[in-house]
């Protein structure tokens, strides 16, 4: 999404300041009920202690980072783990995660107009798509992981809930499900409303949740694509989504996961790389307030040195 001029000043929401020290509560709200892989309610028992400060990759300008063994948790290095921060379209893992758990993947949605003037009226990215059309969930998902598009997340938010206010209810109690009491979300894209502030997690939860949404196949098959095109057909119009990680095909093995941006959050990446047999996942929080490409050059940082 685009990042306007960083605020100078904390802001508060709800009472949970940047920085916050005591842990937040979660919005109530009741699970999809689907079947749900081991590694989506683990709790994040391995994040307990970060290794020597002497062995740390070099150079990495990221407030929050962390990076973790993809199989099992373990964690390899970290930087303000439990520290809560915004993270911006990187809560779209969630809701993601939160639809494929639902299942109904060939279901066909209408964009509804809301959903089109919603992202025109908070200026967020867009997958461009247009009223009327009838996607599948499946094709929503596309818009939703690559381009990050917020006219898809309300699409699917709506659908899912139904309705906006129990869908992110709905992302809150998986939340609690998975044990991530540093992390609430008050909507399902990332957008800086109600506050800058209101939706946070930390790196150790943000790797939680990685870890959760890579454990399904379709999750893996949609963000470790460059692009995908839909061409047009009954109900709907052509589309082509380019995904805004600039890992995948940059960084040998890169397998995903997602960006995310506002003026709080500063760049952000949610990232994953495989190198034979050996998965690595991390993630960087506000790597930077106007250059993404350093988000970007962090993950490679710390990848480079997990590797070695």
């Amino acid at each position: 999404m685009r990042l306007p001029t960083r605020l100078a000043s904390l802001a508060a929401a709800g009472g949970v300041l940047i920085g916050w020290a005591a842990a937040a509560q979660p919005a109530a709200g009741s699970v999809v009920a689907a079947a749900v892989p081991p590694a989506a309610v683990a709790p994040v028992s391995a994040n307990v202690s970060a290794a020597p400060a002497a062995s740390a990759p070099a150079g990495v300008q990221a407030k929050g980072a962390a990076l973790e063994n993809a199989a099992t948790g373990g964690l390899l290095w970290s930087r303000a783990l439990d520290t809560k921060r915004p993270m911006g379209s990187i809560t779209k893992v969630m809701t993601a995660l939160v639809v494929i758990r639902a299942g109904g993947l060939g279901r066909e949605i209408t964009v509804s107009a809301a959903a089109v003037s919603y992202v025109r009226k908070h200026d967020g990215s867009s997958a461009g798509l247009q009223a009327g059309d009838r996607l599948t969930t499946q094709q929503l998902l596309e818009a939703l992981l690559l381009p990050s598009g917020c006219d898809a997340a309300y699409v699917l938010a709506s659908a899912y809930g139904p309705g906006l206010t129990a869908f992110v209810a709905k992302m809150n109690a998986l939340a609690r499900q998975m044990r991530l009491g540093r992390t609430h979300f008050s909507n399902f894209d990332g957008l800086p409303w109600p506050t800058e502030y209101s939706t946070y997690s930390t790196p150790g939860d943000l790797l939680a949740i990685g870890r959760a949404a890579m454990g399904w196949a379709v999750f893996r098959s949609i963000v470790s694509q460059r692009s995908y095109r839909l061409a047009a057909g009954p109900g709907h119009h052509g589309y082509g989504w380019q995904n805004t990680n600039m890992l995948l095909g940059s960084y040998p093995g890169a397998i995903g996961i997602k960006t995310g941006s506002t003026s709080a959050a500063g760049y952000c990446l949610l990232f994953e790389a495989r190198r034979g047999s050996r998965a690595l996942i991390g993630i960087v929080l506000d790597s930077s307030s106007s250059t993404r490409a350093v988000s970007f050059s962090d993950a490679e940082k710390i990848l480079n040195w997990g590797f070695r």
